[in-house]
């Protein structure tokens, strides 16, 4: 089996940047500094950086992409709402990654998956033109069959399932959602999807989900960074990667 990899999400790290320095322009005081964050993530064992591009720019900046896209040795998995003005920047970026997320100026994070099946049809222009330009994308959905077989119908590269009915669930209702994502991994599987999960994963329900067959990339974000102010966002990653490495095929995880 493919070993499982990390994706670090560094969303948070430019929400403690932008409490202070929101109104300032760039400079050599303006911190932390997301391009020295991504670093240590991936010195500490992540294979890709996440970040999501928002309509209200509340937490990553245009320029954040662009230094990015410069400075990364891994992957870049850009996270987006299927807007114009978001893709014309993908598009000039060219992340290796792009994950199409549904996306609500008043939600305070990603709240639920993307409708693949009511949007289709806006969806496939923007999936056939990011994949043109060499771009592997991803569509956030819900462990639903309806949505799978939407994201093969539009041809996406992967899916990442929305984890957070599972890390929001306690006791039956947690067994029954991790049941509900062990048979969309195993579906989604048959159409020959990546399949990826992302969403309120931590340290302690990590452990649940690498129960779920077929993953290829866990995307964590919140835990670890919440982590790192007690321990460093070096030592906060490697825990996690550790964690990991439990799942199968990831014997030669470092």
């Amino acid at each position: 089996m493919p070993r499982l990899e990390l994706g670090v999400n560094i969303d948070h790290v430019a929400t403690l940047r932008q409490a202070r320095y929101a109104t300032m322009p760039e400079g050599r005081n303006v911190e932390p500094d997301l391009s020295a964050a991504a670093a240590v993530c991936e010195r500490a064992g992540a294979t890709s950086i996440t970040i999501h591009l928002r309509a209200d720019r509340r937490h990553i900046q245009d320029r954040d992409v662009l230094r990015l896209r410069e400075s990364l040795m891994t992957k870049m998995n850009l996270e987006m709402g299927n807007t114009p003005e978001i893709l014309a920047i993908a598009l000039r970026v060219l992340p290796e990654d792009v994950c199409l997320v549904p996306e609500n100026r008043r939600e305070v994070t990603t709240e639920g998956g993307l409708d693949a099946s009511r949007n289709f049809k806006q969806l496939e222009p923007t999936v056939r033109r990011l994949q043109a330009a060499g771009i592997h994308v991803s569509l956030f959905i819900e462990p639903d069959p309806e949505q799978i077989e939407s994201a093969s119908r539009l041809k996406a590269d992967a899916i990442e399932l929305h984890t957070g009915a599972f890390a929001n669930a306690e006791g039956e209702e947690q067994e029954g959602e991790l049941q509900r994502l062990t048979g969309a991994a195993r579906f989604a599987q048959n159409f020959g999807l990546r399949v990826n999960a992302g969403h309120g994963i931590n340290y302690v329900n990590v452990a649940r989900i690498l129960e779920i067959p077929h993953l290829r990339e866990l995307n964590i974000g919140h835990a670890i960074v919440s982590r790192a102010l007690f321990t460093g966002l070096e030592t906060a990653v490697r825990d996690m990667v550790a964690a990991i490495r439990k799942y199968p095929g990831n014997d030669d995880l470092l």
